[in-house]
């Protein structure tokens, strides 16, 4: 499969129904979302990036939850540990579990490009859960907004400690969390709407920020590991250089991707559907599979240079 629309081995232009394997039946909305967004990527540019750390590009948070305090996941030379904290609520500490899932990955791409964009690690999220659900695309309704809310909690207590190369840098992410305090998504929060990141973590975001499309995300929103796999090679493709790309065996994808997973094969569907949505709106990606694995071919950043340089003050 690659980023073409082409079926490997045949050379034939496949519909783009046909990415899911459904022929020329209807498409399930999330399906439909992800066709309709992935037309209007083909057709134009995006208005502005959205930006992500480049370790977390490369190795994200839990997508299940997980029992314990800590986690880890560790890709070549970048590795992530995640541990669980705790927030005072004016009375007591109460202990948060670890972030994981889709919530919070949009989340930290919504943080992290609003202190690119405003070159400030003090960034505005409203003064309701509404509003910021809404920028992000998300339902205000009751059930997704309690869910969101411990999500963001479990972000904001936790500490992240990045590894890079011999380097290990203590990146929490959000310094100062005052924001939503009040219990309805309706009414105005009793605090400004305000999340501070750390000096370290955005110090180090500054430098290292991978530009994404925003409707990318929003078309990929549903799974956690589609999310992971567009951030991944957004990073990685256009650094590949040669003709013969990098060859990756399902054993190395697994190991950066698949250790909530026992059993490969369950690994190896998986990836192969969130490859599929990724690359219909991903469509200069060239990602071939191959006997063994994948190979990643040289690529063109889903974010045009220019509209990185315009898009933001500092990347």
């Amino acid at each position: 499969m690659s980023g073409n629309g082409r079926a490997e081995g045949t050379g034939d232009a496949a519909p783009q129904g046909d990415l899911f394997g459904l022929g020329g039946a209807a498409l399930p909305p999330t399906s439909a979302r992800i066709v309709k967004l992935g037309g209007e990527i083909a057709g134009s540019p995006p208005e502005r990036p959205d930006y992500l750390h480049s370790v977390l590009c490369q190795v994200g948070l839990p997508r299940r939850r997980v029992e314990g305090t800590t986690f880890e996941r560790t890709n070549g030379n970048a590795s992530l540990l995640v541990e669980a904290g705790k927030l005072w609520n004016g009375k007591d500490w109460l202990p948060q579990p670890l972030p994981y899932g889709t919530r919070p990955r949009l989340a930290l791409v919504h943080l992290s490009s609003e202190a690119v964009r405003t070159r400030s690690p003090s960034v505005e999220v409203g003064h309701s859960v509404r509003e910021f659900l809404l920028r992000l695309g998300i339902s205000t309704g009751g059930e997704e907004y309690a869910n969101f809310g411990r999500q963001m909690r479990a972000l904001a207590a936790c500490r992240m400690t990045l590894g890079v190369g011999l380097e290990t840098l203590e990146a929490k992410p959000i310094k100062r969390f005052a924001a939503w305090v009040s219990s309805s998504p309706h009414q105005r929060a009793l605090w400004p709407g305000v999340i501070e990141l750390t000096p370290e973590f955005y110090e180090s975001l500054a430098e290292s920020a991978v530009p994404l499309d925003a409707r990318a995300l929003g078309a990929l929103k549903h799974s956690a590991l589609a999310l992971d796999v567009y951030s991944w090679l957004a990073h990685r493709l256009h650094r590949i250089r040669g003709r013969a790309g990098a060859k990756l065996s399902w054993a190395n994808l697994r190991a950066q991707f698949g250790q909530e997973y026992r059993d490969p094969k369950d690994f190896k569907r998986e990836m192969a559907k969130a490859l599929r949505a990724v690359l219909a709106v991903y469509p200069d990606a060239r990602v071939e599979q191959v006997a063994g694995g994948l190979v990643l071919m040289p690529s063109r950043s889903p974010v045009p240079k220019t509209v990185v340089q315009l898009g933001a003050k500092r990347a």
